[in-house]
Parts: structure tokens; C-alpha cells; sequence
């Protein structure tokens, strides 16, 4: 969709020329509380099944991934002091909007996911997800907002996220694809919004 792409040109230029001194003040906070580059870059999965790097304020100390676990689950040691609070309030979202500048990514839209995870997707529903560029929000985020806390409690986190969560989040994907509209994202963002603020 056209109207989508300058949708989301518009508002990315917009949000990272406003955000600019916000953005460099958590940067210099990262680069205080812990060792480490102030991105987390992970390889994500996007539209038609292009992989590319997502940007993120990193929360974790570094090297997290070694241990091969690729959630982040309930009080996660890894988590850094700011880390915790940047995570709380999305704010380590915020350097998506490079994505979506790229064109990798997309305001509103599924989240993008780890190869790992995708490839256990169910084909049709994996050709419907990567049919969209993936977003920096969408209706699955909203509704799992305490996916940690969930995957917390559970005996084992990665299966719980596996046969519970996923396939819940999916059918939140789906329906946003089937439905997909700017008035629809206009919905998604306030109420993404309220639910960051609330």
C-alpha cells in the first residue's frame, strides 16, 4: 500500500526529529549503566521471509544470547538497571523507527520474529504474516503486554511461548492482516499508546 509507505515515512521522520534529544539522553544512560554498544541488533524475519537486523536500545549486559535462550522471562537477570525502566515504557522500541526509515519495517504491523520461531510457524499462516512488512506495534503486542511475567511462571518458558503464546499471537497477526487499514492503525497506535502510558 502507498498510503501506508508515506504513512510511515511521515510519521518515523517525524517521531526521530522529535525524539532526537530524548533518544540521545537514553543512549548516554545505556553507555553509563553498563558496558556495551547502545543497539541490540538481532536478526528478525520480515516481509516475505527477508531477514534483516532489527535496532533496539539494548537492555541486556552483553553477549545474552550464548546461552542459546532467545526470550526474556519474567525478572531476567540479564536485564541492566536502565534496561528494566526503557523496557517498562517501550522506550527500547523507539530506534525501530530507523527500521521503518529503511523500509524494513512498518509502524503498525505483526512483529517480527526470530528465524528460530518462524520456522515453526504453520506454512499458511506463515504466508499470510510475511505478507506485510513487520511492525513496531501491533494488536498482539497490546494484548501480551505481560508476555514476560506469563513465560515468568511457567516451568518452561520456551514451550509455554511456543504452544501457548505463539499460536494466540498469530491469530492477532492474522486478523491484522486480513483487516489491515490506516484507520486501523490509527487505532492500534492510540490504543498502544494508552497501554504504554496506563
Amino acid at each position: 500500500m502507498i498510503a501506508k509507505r508515506f504513512f510511515d515515512l511521515f510519521f518515523s521522520i517525524l517521531g526521530l526529529v522529535l525524539l532526537a534529544p530524548a533518544l540521545l539522553l537514553v543512549s548516554i544512560l545505556i553507555k553509563i549503566d553498563s558496558k556495551g554498544p547502545v543497539f541490540f541488533r538481532q536478526q528478525r524475519v520480515g516481509l516475505n521471509g527477508k531477514i534483516f537486523r532489527i535496532h533496539k536500545f539494548r537492555t541486556m549486559v552483553t553477549d545474552t544470547e550464548s546461552s542459546g535462550l532467545q526470550l526474556t522471562v519474567g525478572k531476567d537477570r540479564r536485564i541492566t538497571r536502565i534496561g528494566r525502566w526503557l523496557r517498562r515504557y517501550k522506550l527500547d522500541e523507539l530506534p525501530q523507527l530507523i527500521d521503518v526509515l529503511y523500509g524494513e519495517m512498518s509502524i503498525v504491523g505483526p512483529r517480527p520474529e526470530v528465524p528460530r520461531y518462524v520456522a515453526l510457524y504453520p506454512a499458511e499462516i506463515k504466508r499470510v504474516v510475511l505478507s506485510v512488512r513487520p511492525g513496531i506495534t501491533d494488536l498482539a503486542s497490546i494484548e501480551y503486554r505481560n508476555e514476560n511475567t506469563i513465560l515468568g511462571n511457567a516451568e518452561n518458558p520456551e514451550r509455554a511461548y511456543i504452544e501457548q503464546i505463539m499460536p494466540v499471537k498469530l491469530g492477532y497477526c492474522r486478523q491484522y492482516v486480513e483487516q489491515r487499514s490506516l484507520l486501523l492503525d490509527l487505532k492500534i497506535i492510540l490504543r498502544t499508546l494508552i497501554a504504554v502510558a496506563g
